[in-house]
């Protein structure tokens, strides 16, 4: 799990705590310095019809202004799968090796190499587990997505098919692309989106965690502003609701993105419940706009 955020006595503190109160996170007032990244973030989670949650969750808080302009923040979510619990350990594996990784890794690192790496470094540690005898032959495995913020930029980098959604001006971008059998078959014009709906192969994965020693993880970098809302969720949350009903539950949120990751897994639930359904949800209040002049970084004044 990423650390807590230390808050500077000089700042107002605003607690809003996370649903299972699984984070607490310290918030300063905006008014501060309107160029410095700014997000609050909420998370749900509820297991459904299952037995077991084999979903999981990281984040990293940066401790001070300092530590955010060189790290950033980081934000990860796993779906893990397998039997006899194998699959929640897989993914509470590749969510703790990510957020441990990024906050140990050198200070300016690119995010777009970081993250790559990070995630093969989870990939690594939930193979290594699957070796067990405990787990042999019990089909560990998971997804990941990975999400992280440095001044103006976000840095998406997934295996498997957890998404990460940016909602803007009430629609809801899919930032990702799942890693499915049926997501191959469609992009190949072997089948249509009616029959990739119904296709029994739409669960099965083409890529994901602890299955081979190597993984390829894929990236995508967006630049973010104030207003914007990152969503990152496993199938069991997207599946029913679709982009245009995500974009309206999460359109036009100032704060409390914790009520609105309950909200969107309550909803969830309520349409088909037959997964666990997790939410993590981004709020961008503001960020540091960056520029270049003769070679060097500066903050770009507002407009």
């Amino acid at each position: 799990m990423g650390r807590s955020l230390d808050i500077p006595h000089e700042w107002d503190a605003v607690i809003e705590m996370c649903t299972a109160c699984l984070y607490c996170i310290g918030q300063r007032q905006a008014t501060a310095n309107e160029f410095m990244l700014d997000i609050l973030y909420g998370i749900a989670t509820d297991p459904g019809q299952r037995a077991r949650n084999e979903d999981a969750t990281s984040i990293f808080v940066p401790r001070s202004r300092r530590e955010a302009q060189a790290r950033g923040w980081m934000f990860a979510l796993a779906d893990g799968a397998g039997g006899h619990s194998s699959g929640e350990v897989a993914a509470s594996r590749a969510v703790s090796v990510i957020a441990k990784g990024f906050e140990e890794a050198e200070e300016q690192t690119s995010l777009t190499s970081l993250l790559p790496r990070l995630i093969q470094h989870a990939n690594a540690a939930v193979y290594d587990e699957a070796l067990n005898p405990q787990w042999r032959h019990k089909g560990m495995a998971s997804t990941i997505v990975s999400c992280a913020i440095r001044q103006d930029q976000a840095v998406v980098s997934h295996v498997g098919d957890s998404r990460c959604y940016l909602i803007r001006d009430g629609r809801a971008e899919l930032l990702t692309r799942d890693h499915i059998w049926v997501e191959e078959q469609l992009r190949q014009g072997l089948i249509s989106a009616a029959e990739a709906e119904i296709s029994d192969s739409r669960h099965v994965r083409t890529r994901a965690l602890g299955v081979a020693k190597f993984i390829t993880a894929e990236n995508t970098t967006v630049p973010v502003r104030a207003k914007d809302t990152l969503l990152l969720c496993s199938d069991g949350l997207y599946g029913k609701l679709g982009s245009d009903r995500l974009a309206r539950l999460l359109n036009g949120r100032s704060e409390a993105p914790s009520v609105a990751a309950q909200e969107l897994v309550r909803e969830a639930v309520r349409l088909d419940g037959s997964d666990n359904a997790t939410a993590l949800v981004i709020l961008i209040r503001s960020v540091e706009a960056m520029a270049m002049y003769r070679g060097r970084q500066y903050v770009r004044p507002a407009s």
